[in-house]
């Protein structure tokens, strides 16, 4: 089992100027590559927080994907912060600094000469077509915040991270939680590698509560709706998926 955490970085998104996207699409991502997803912290430019938060990360996590906080602009802190969270300089990687000096020639200036900085033994993969190179330090990737540049830099990368699938089943109820909590526990009880996921509704929806099943072997997944499903009436029961 492969395990991932993701740091989203910036004050536009904890002051809700800016709505995340990046996190929900990492988080589907990882999850469709089979990677389980052990947290996901937002945390402003600020260099002593994004160390505490990468190292937190890197604890409960085999991989951790930032994003945000690489770019020209003062607030662009996330490299330096990620090199002295491994005790790295911040350096020119040579490659980039090639590229910019093609794409701006006399007209490259301090601010984007920036954009060549990474950690010291980072690295910095640039792929055809692509303007801008994924850069990684150790088991942290460190990715863009506008969202579609992450998702370009993402998806060059995302299948070196596929391991063993997980499995899922879910099951919609017209009983509400306390009628059902009895049945959850002896099919937690009965199923211990499968995750069991209770999830009620107090809308309009036609269920009150969904239970869902995960697991790396589909075997116990089945089963182990089919023992929480067996344990109810048919009429307790909306769908299945």
């Amino acid at each position: 089992m492969t395990t991932a955490a993701i740091l989203v970085i910036g004050n536009e998104i904890l002051s809700a100027k800016v709505a995340d996207e990046n996190g929900p699409f990492l988080a589907r991502e990882l999850r469709a590559l089979g990677v389980d997803l052990r947290r996901i912290e937002t945390v402003p430019d600020e260099v002593p927080l994004i160390i505490d938060s990468v190292r937190r990360c890197l604890a409960s996590a085999r991989w951790v994907f930032t994003s945000g906080g690489i770019g020209p602009t003062h607030d662009d802190v996330t490299i330096a912060a990620i090199a002295q969270a491994f005790g790295r300089r911040v350096v020119l990687d040579e490659g980039t600094l090639t590229l910019l000096k093609a794409r701006y020639g006399d007209h490259l200036n301090p601010a984007r000469t920036r954009l060549a900085e990474v950690p010291e033994g980072a690295r910095v993969e640039f792929h055809e077509g692509y303007l801008f190179p994924v850069i990684s330090l150790e088991n942290v990737v460190i990715l863009p915040g506008v969202p579609s540049l992450l998702r370009e830099g993402f998806t060059r990368i995302r299948e070196r991270f596929r391991v063993a699938p997980i499995f899922t089943r879910a099951i919609y109820f017209t009983l509400g939680e306390a009628a059902l909590a009895e049945h959850l526990d002896a099919t937690v009880a009965r199923f211990p590698s499968v995750g069991i996921g209770s999830y009620p509704r107090f809308d309009e929806a036609d269920h009150r509560v969904k239970v869902t099943f995960d697991g790396r072997n589909e075997s116990d997944v089945r089963s182990a709706a089919s023992f929480l499903r067996d344990r109810l009436p048919p009429g307790a029961i909306v769908r299945e998926e």
